[in-house]
């Protein structure tokens, strides 16, 4: 066993080491047994347990040492990679319904197959939730080989389909390529295309985090229950839960459809509010993105609309339009919020840079800065459903969360979902090496230092990776890298 006893006195997660380390050492135990046992056998011991859990409506802490020894196995058996006893504190935590910080390349991805296997017993259904459709696909098809050996069934639910694990037609090389390279690429020959119906019904489902909202959202406003496709929300694991839970956790997931035909007035309204100055006419407050029209803006605007008052004369209807099409001039900028693209506005996902084609914002938004950008005003439409994120996960029964960076979220995590963080070691002593931040006081300043720092490692042949919040901002870091002579 790993000498686990070396973390105590470092890691604030020390309380949780020092008692799951008995629980590792039965883990190990079990795990000698296993080894000389067959196929058969192993999968004898897992039903055992599964008529146990499911008698009694969830797996016992009783057996999880057992669990966790089966599913190493399986995974020793099929991946040729037995979970290391850092990854068994990891699992017993996400187990737990805690969130387990663990550093990046320490196998968050192998270490999920441990509690998801654990509560799937119980017949309830788990849902291992991923930020985007590539990670649900590669995951499944490579940790469904464990999953499948212990005889569960896997689902993939992503926005281009759903999908079952199915490894009967496979080819033995074929297998050999995905032990090589499942770690990157995905094999879609191990994913049969399926109804979403079927794949939330398996043990194990692996789905993205905006198609497991809109499903909730669909199946809340469907007409008939043969049209239901989710199971109840028993478990889930949520990778990056940091980024779901804390970033987008007020992102509002939206189903919506048509209303009433205003597009004249959006394109009205622009033209009025083009003529409004910043500070003179209307206030922005940038942290909390709102605006506030003063007094002399509301009098341009009235003039413009040859109204005495907008309130008493052009209702609610004319100061809404107004408002929304403040708040496009103001708070949403081309290039960073959204990009123009085919006589669209296409929405730019703030928090990974990709666009997102066939998302809108609503109440009347996506028309305004249709109307400011002078495209094509589609139909304006009303909301039926919604949810965020964080209203989402507080209704599972169990919620856990892995990521590489929650230390720092973690009285947010515990205030707002009572979930606990825990730090788990490196398998290794950690190489890398973290410097501090440093703060500039000017953009300019900040991005000349870049520049150069980039410069300099690409003289030494190092590959550089620079990330920005915007596209706007990587316009920036081009014309800096461009003026130090650095391709890219």
């Amino acid at each position: 066993m790993l000498g686990l006893s070396r973390f105590f006195a470092k890691n604030q997660s020390a309380a949780f080491l020092r008692a799951a380390a008995p629980r590792v050492a039965e883990v190990n135990r079990h795990s000698e047994e296993l080894q000389g046992l067959s196929d058969e056998s192993v999968r004898a011991r897992l039903e055992e347990v599964r008529a146990r859990a499911q008698a009694a409506g969830a797996a016992s802490d009783a057996d999880l040492p057992l669990v966790f020894a089966l599913v190493r196995e399986a995974s020793r058996r099929t991946l040729r990679q037995p979970h290391f006893d850092v990854q068994i504190l990891g699992g017993i935590a996400l187990s737990e319904g805690k969130i387990a910080e663990m550093r990046t390349g320490e196998g968050k991805t192998l270490v999920a197959t441990l509690p998801a296997t654990f509560h799937a017993l119980s017949g309830k259904g788990v849902q291992v939730v991923t930020v985007n459709d590539y990670l649900a696909r590669r995951d499944s098809a490579w940790m469904g080989q464990v999953y499948d050996y212990l005889g569960l069934t896997v689902g993939v639910v992503t926005s281009t389909g759903a999908y079952r694990y199915d490894a009967s037609h496979v080819e033995k090389e074929e297998d050999k390529e995905r032990d090589a390279e499942g770690s990157f690429k995905v094999f879609y020959d191990y994913l049969r295309p399926a109804e979403k119906r079927d794949a939330y019904a398996c043990d194990i489902t692996y789905v993205t985090n905006n198609e497991l909202g809109f499903d909730y959202l669909r199946d809340n406003t469907a007409y008939d229950a043969s049209q239901i496709v989710q199971r109840g929300s028993y478990y889930a694991i949520i990778d990056e839960v940091d980024s779901i839970l804390i970033d987008e956790a007020r992102t509002p997931l939206i189903i919506s459809g048509p209303a009433g035909d205003s597009q004249q007035l959006y394109e009205r309204f622009a033209g009025i509010v083009s003529t409004l100055a910043e500070g003179t006419d209307y206030i922005v407050d940038e942290k909390q993105k709102a605006i506030q029209i003063t007094d002399e803006g509301m009098h341009k605007a009235e003039a413009a609309l040859g109204l005495e008052n907008i309130y008493t004369e052009g209702g609610v209807k004319y100061a809404h339009h107004l408002e929304t099409a403040v708040r496009a001039k103001a708070l949403f900028h081309k290039d960073k919020e959204y990009v123009v693209r085919n006589d669209e506005i296409i929405i730019v996902d703030e928090f990974t840079g990709r666009m997102q084609p066939g998302r809108r914002w609503s109440e009347g938004l996506h028309q305004a800065i249709e109307a400011k950008e002078g495209v094509r005003v589609q139909e304006e439409t009303r909301t039926y459903a919604t949810v965020t994120f964080q209203n989402l996960f507080r209704m599972y029964d169990r919620l856990a969360g892995m990521t590489g960076t929650a230390l720092s979220s973690e009285e947010e995590f515990y205030t707002v979902y009572e979930l606990e963080v825990v730090v788990v070691p490196t398998n290794k002593p950690t190489a890398r090496k973290d410097y501090d931040d440093l703060i500039f006081q000017t953009a300019a300043g900040k991005y000349r230092a870049v520049a150069r720092q980039v410069k300099e490692r690409h003289a030494k042949g190092q590959p550089v990776l620079v990330g920005t919040v915007s596209i706007e901002d990587n316009e920036a870091v081009s014309e800096y890298l461009q003026k130090e002579g650095v391709p890219h």
